[in-house]
């Protein structure tokens, strides 16, 4: 136990942090070049296409941190110790500078920078249940920067078989070496700009059933069980 302390102080250390996210970047790189990837549905998020919203599971930021490299993304992080890591591994990727908060901390700064992120043409990708869940019930800050941007949501669901599923609040997968990684994009959601907060909630809830709903079909397309997969009712 107190080795576990003494590794994770390290990690949060801007050393530790940058050690950790440098191998990282290396682990993705090279183990995802052998990845089976199979994608599903229009891709929005290819090079050239314009500015878009992602939407999807903080269990998928590994897979989605390797599938949507080198294009010159953003994805927000939040103001945790963890975030000078995250914040490396991304760079590493070929991410843009993330701006830097989360519901709970720093949430209003980073949501004017996305919006402005947004409006010069970055794509923005959001874990939308991070960063802290629960797992699979998204936070109202993607609707919100839709409804600022007038850019609509894109749902995304990814699996993998075989994969490790970490014993972490959302169950993080990293696919193992030759993994088959499926990839699969729903309809767009739109939101209007003149949306009500009860509009916006009603679309966040709307957003959770489209993301569970797709998530548990890749999921049972790489025969994937996930413990937190919300019981039948309750998104």
């Amino acid at each position: 136990m107190a080795r576990r302390r003494s590794l994770k102080n390290w990690l949060g250390t801007k050393t530790g942090a940058a050690i950790a996210s440098r191998l990282t970047v290396i682990l993705l790189r090279v183990v995802g070049r052998t990845w089976r990837v199979t994608i599903e549905g229009p891709n929005p998020f290819e090079t050239g296409a314009g500015p878009h919203l992602g939407a999807f599971w903080h269990r998928n930021a590994l897979i989605a941190a390797y599938l949507f490299r080198d294009q010159g993304f953003s994805v927000p992080v939040s103001q945790s110790r963890d975030g000078d890591l995250i914040t490396g591994l991304l760079l590493g990727l070929g991410y843009q500078m993330p701006p830097r908060g989360s519901s709970s901390r720093g949430g209003a700064a980073a949501l004017r920078a996305l919006v402005r992120m947004v409006e010069d043409g970055t794509t923005i990708s959001i874990q939308t249940d991070g960063p802290r869940g629960p797992a699979r019930e998204s936070k109202r800050g993607m609707v919100s920067l839709a409804r600022r941007s007038g850019k609509p949501i894109t749902p995304v669901a990814m699996s993998a078989r075989p994969c490790t599923q970490f014993k972490s609040w959302d169950g993080t997968l990293l696919p193992l070496p030759f993994a088959r990684v499926v990839c699969r994009f729903a309809p767009p959601l739109d939101v209007p700009r003149e949306a009500t907060p009860d509009e916006e909630d009603a679309i966040r809830l709307e957003l959770d059933r489209v993301l569970n709903r797709v998530t548990d079909q890749v999921d049972a397309a790489c025969g994937l069980v996930d413990p937190h997969r919300p019981v039948s009712g309750s998104s």
